[in-house]
């Protein structure tokens, strides 16, 4: 070691264990497993990504993931390129976007595109039989609050229950229509079941009936009013579920529950499929964009979570993005059933992948997610691309990188900078 010159503070010489500790992201070595490549960690070497593998390496004990970004720091831009680069390794993308901004990457992969819109051509059935039995009343459940906006009453709990197994004694799939008609036009037999007489059935399901109605009836009739339609391409690259012509509704909330409940039947049906010896398709990626919107209701926030702890049983990596973690715990007040869900959610989200958050949201992410004080300190001050990735119980600062091919395909800012040319740098999100 040299002579330090005077009034210069002398060199520290100490272990590489003992350096990591002091200076975690100059000592990290990756995962030590395979998986698609982001970008660059804090020592320059590349870092990959894989659920499964770092799962299978027990560096996960769950796959699901949670993305939070500000606007503009890259959190789009992460989504669609990690979707495009596990398609390398044979896994399947779904995304349920309320925006319409996955539709160019569905183009470039050769995925399909579901666009909903009210009075539309294409209709998505939420309470599929192919989800079978209590996942099916699950769901019903879960659209019922939504549409409600509020907790079942036991009254109406009981009769969405015999309401779902009435049209399931004819030929017919159950459909929202005909749970519906049986609960404004309830059978004896439905009636005899909950020893209650036709009149006060009548009163204590009206609500959410008439609810569920304005999906069959109402405004947003067209989308989950009837049998799934026919020819649906479910086996592409990636498979992007539209729902940016009712991007504006105060109903987008119900809309996306009920397409994520669409999206789990397919899943269950998978599943099935697989434990029976058939073919069970590919590793999925499940991307819920803007989840806050299907989280502020009790049920959905309970079907969502029931999801989440499924995910190892199902193969299937559930992904939720946010703006900020504040935008779930606004799902209820402190100490709240639908606050303590939303923690839930967060803990078992195995790998957290923050990028830049404003100040006032550093003690929430210190909170919920752990975050070391060094680490917390680092976050306002990430610059665009870069995030802090949380794998486990481990750490990494990583930059993501773009190709010149995935930087047009990924852009978010072409309106906003339509008159400057190609973005320069990476885009925004």
């Amino acid at each position: 070691m040299r002579r330090a010159r005077r009034g210069e503070r002398p060199g520290h010489s100490a272990t590489t264990a003992h350096a990591q500790a002091a200076y975690p992201f100059l000592a990290e070595a990756g995962l030590g497993a395979p998986g698609a490549y982001i970008g660059r960690d804090a020592c320059g070497g590349a870092f990959v990504f894989d659920p499964w593998a770092a799962y299978e390496r027990g560096a996960l004990t769950g796959p699901n993931m949670l993305i939070v970004g500000q606007l503009g720091k890259g959190k789009s831009a992460l989504l669609k390129t990690y979707l495009a680069r596990q398609r390398v390794f044979g896994r399947q993308g779904w995304v349920l976007d309320p925006k319409g901004e996955f539709t160019p990457l569905a183009a470039a992969l050769g995925g399909s595109v579901i666009a909903l819109a009210p009075g539309g051509q294409v209709r998505l059935n939420a309470i599929s039989s192919r989800m079978g039995g209590e996942a099916q009343l699950s769901l019903l459940r879960a659209v019922a609050a939504a549409a409600l906006g509020r907790e079942l009453a036991p009254e109406e709990d009981a009769g969405l229950r015999v309401a779902l197994a009435a049209p399931a004694q004819g030929a017919a799939e159950p459909t929202l229509p005909a749970v519906v008609e049986a609960l404004l036009h309830p059978s004896e037999a439905m009636v005899a079941e909950l020893v209650m007489a036709p009149g006060e059935f009548a009163i204590a399901t009206r609500q959410v009936a008439l609810a569920l109605q304005r999906l069959c009836c109402g405004d947003l009739r067209g989308m989950f009013d009837g049998p799934t339609s026919p020819g649906l391409s479910l086996d592409a690259p990636l498979v992007v579920l539209d729902l940016s012509a009712v991007q504006d509704s105060a109903a987008l909330g119900i809309l996306m529950t009920c397409a994520a409940a669409w999206l789990q039947g397919v899943v269950a049906e998978r599943k099935r499929a697989a434990e029976a010896g058939g073919p069970g398709g590919a590793k999925l990626i499940v991307i819920v964009d803007e989840a806050w919107r299907i989280t502020a209701d009790l049920g959905v926030a309970e079907w969502l979570q029931q999801s989440f702890k499924l995910s190892r049983a199902h193969g299937t990596q559930n992904v939720i993005a946010l703006h900020r973690l504040s935008d779930l715990g606004a799902a209820g007040a402190a100490g709240s059933r639908e606050a303590r869900i939303a923690e839930g959610l967060i803990a078992d989200a195995d790998t957290r992948v923050v990028f830049a958050q404003p100040p006032d949201q550093v003690p929430a992410l210190r909170n919920l997610l752990g975050l070391t004080s060094t680490e917390a300190e680092l976050v306002p001050t990430l610059r665009r691309g870069e995030a802090l990735w949380q794998i486990g119980r481990r750490s990494f600062l990583v930059q993501h990188r773009l190709s010149s091919f995935e930087r047009a395909l990924v852009d978010t800012d072409a309106r906003m900078l339509a008159h400057r040319g190609p973005p320069g740098g990476a885009p925004a999100a």
